[in-house]
């Protein structure tokens, strides 16, 4: 059996003390590949180490996180995307808007998102998309490149059946469950039993989001097995059903 975490930040600092042992714990737990999006340059460094040292378990994305677009990010994708003349990516991430944190900055996040997309766009990749407080909006922007050829997946997807439906809609995008299905009253269960396991892949947003029994600690790859069973035991299927399914998505949809 083998599972895929198609969303880890697992070159943050939480991990510094232990990272091997972390990256032991997932091949174990059966996840054998880890997807690493990218957050902004500082991010970079340590991102390319661990596929450097890691290159059939990690993958990296090249991406500017929402939160992280300031008024000079022309000139902060520019430079990220220059990592293109000597690195390979399996997407574009973790690209999005977030609204929950800061509001004032929509118009500057938008135009990020746009040109990040028109990016992907070219090189014929993927986008992994954070969304916060801010999934309808972004449905519209995407719903302007319908037909040509945008696929990707909406990272920690946790709302309603309609913004599902919605995204499905789009034609290419996947919603990226996590933690939260684990969550008592996160109502997804209820929304993911309306679901065709196509649309599916699994992630852990490591360190953040830890399924139950972990709440409150760190979260790591290893715990997507929690994630498939969870999912196995909302959908009626097996857990190596499961698996077959979802790691088939992600290696379709990233290029594995």
């Amino acid at each position: 059996m083998k599972l895929i975490d198609t969303h880890c930040h697992l070159y943050s600092e939480q991990f510094d003390a232990d990272r091997e042992q972390v990256i032991a714990n997932a091949k174990r737990m059966g996840v054998d590949r880890i997807l690493l999006p990218n957050v902004d340059l500082q991010t970079v460094a340590g991102m390319h180490e661990l596929v450097a040292n890691h290159p059939t378990v990690c993958y990296p994305m090249i991406g500017l996180h929402p939160c992280d677009v300031k008024p000079d990010f022309e000139s902060e994708i520019a430079q990220l995307f220059s990592f293109f003349d000597s690195h390979t990516y399996c997407a574009v991430g973790e690209i999005g808007i977030d609204l929950y944190w800061d509001k004032s900055t929509q118009d500057i996040q938008e135009k990020a998102f746009v040109i990040q997309i028109e990016f992907a766009l070219e090189k014929g990749l993927p986008v992994a998309i954070h969304s916060r407080n801010a999934t309808h909006r972004i449905i519209e922007i995407l719903k302007e490149y319908k037909g040509r050829g945008l696929r990707g997946v909406f990272h920690c997807f946790s709302e309603s059946i309609e913004l599902a439906q919605e995204i499905i809609k789009l034609d290419g995008f996947l919603l990226g469950i996590g933690g939260v299905l684990t969550f008592k009253n996160a109502g997804l269960p209820e929304v993911l039993q309306q679901i065709d396991m196509k649309h599916i892949i699994l992630e852990t947003d490591s360190p953040y989001l830890p399924p139950v029994p972990h709440r409150g600690k760190r979260n790591e790859p290893a715990y997507t097995r929690l994630v498939a069973e969870k999912l196995a035991d909302v959908k009626g299927l097996s857990l190596r059903e499961v698996a077959e399914i979802t790691t088939e998505n992600a290696e379709r949809l990233f290029g594995l």
